[in-house]
């Protein structure tokens, strides 16, 4: 029995220092309040630490120089359940980046430098309650997809970006949501903005702030408790972008098909003359 536990020691050895570095290991320029729990706030970095332990739930990352989330990032911390990146240098979030965030809760990616949403930016992380977009001055865009999967998700917040507009469907793909956050942004009250005019005004419980938009062509800011859906009733008789494309390729397609309708009458008239005329001919002969 000693010889094969002597056999064995290295491996036992390697075992034990693998759940022994599990938790246990601080970066250097963070704290550890806890074995699930690394606080790396306002260190200065500029990326995310190497030697973040593995098995980490609670990770504070905000008040740094971080400019990117590497893909395979939730791969490697699995267990991650609470992740703060807060005033950052992020100004992008690539698709499939959260893929693998099954367990993650909360996510606050406010105060960076991020531009827009993309489509399925979130992976679906259907564990996802709190969402922080906040305070990102160059955010204009949002896809009507870039929440899709987030069937959790009880909070949103986009208050205090650079949104003139919001697709109705990005907001409709979330069942639980009960707050959402929008104030602090440029909208425009336009003809675009009517369809998402309606959304706020069913869902005026789930906001918990006020909100603002200028009216064209002069710029004016209101208050939406100012405005109704009589508002953008002109917008009822006015043509999108969408109606005129539809117009168009229709008058194509109408127009085409009586081109080939006049060719192939032409060319039955033609024929059946043809064909007369040498009837004609033969009963004359």
């Amino acid at each position: 029995m000693w010889p094969c536990v002597c056999h064995l020691q290295p491996l036992l050895t390697l075992i034990s220092f693998a759940f022994l570095t599990r938790g246990e290991n601080c970066p250097a320029t963070c704290l550890c309040p806890d074995p699930h729990t690394v606080d790396c706030s306002g260190r200065g970095l500029t990326r995310l630490p190497d030697d973040i332990p593995l098995d980490v739930r609670r990770l504070l990352l905000s008040d740094n120089w971080i400019p990117h989330i590497p893909e395979d990032f939730f791969l490697l911390y699995s267990d991650l359940v609470y992740l703060d990146l807060r005033n950052n240098s992020l100004s992008q979030i690539d698709p499939g980046t959260l893929s693998t965030s099954s367990r993650l809760v909360f996510l606050d990616l406010g105060s960076n430098n991020l531009t827009e949403i993309p489509q399925g930016a979130f992976g679906e992380s259907q564990s996802l309650i709190k969402l922080r977009l906040d305070n990102n001055p160059h955010l204009s865009q949002v896809n009507e997809h870039a929440f899709q999967g987030l069937t959790s998700l009880r909070e949103l917040e986009l208050e205090r970006n650079a949104l003139s507009g919001l697709e109705v469907e990005a907001l409709s793909e979330l069942p639980s949501l009960r707050l959402v956050r929008l104030e602090g942004n440029p909208w425009v009250c336009n003809c675009n903005f009517a369809n998402f005019f309606n959304w706020l005004i069913e869902n005026s419980h789930k906001l918990p702030n006020g909100m603002e938009c200028s009216l064209p062509p002069d710029g004016h800011q209101v208050s939406l408790s100012q405005l109704s859906q009589d508002s953008f009733r002109e917008c009822q008789n006015s043509l999108t972008l969408t109606d005129l494309l539809i117009i168009i390729f229709s008058g194509i397609s109408v127009s085409l098909v009586a081109i080939l309708a006049s060719f192939f009458l032409a060319s039955t008239v033609h024929c059946f003359q043809l064909f007369k005329g040498s009837k004609g001919d033969d009963e004359d002969e």
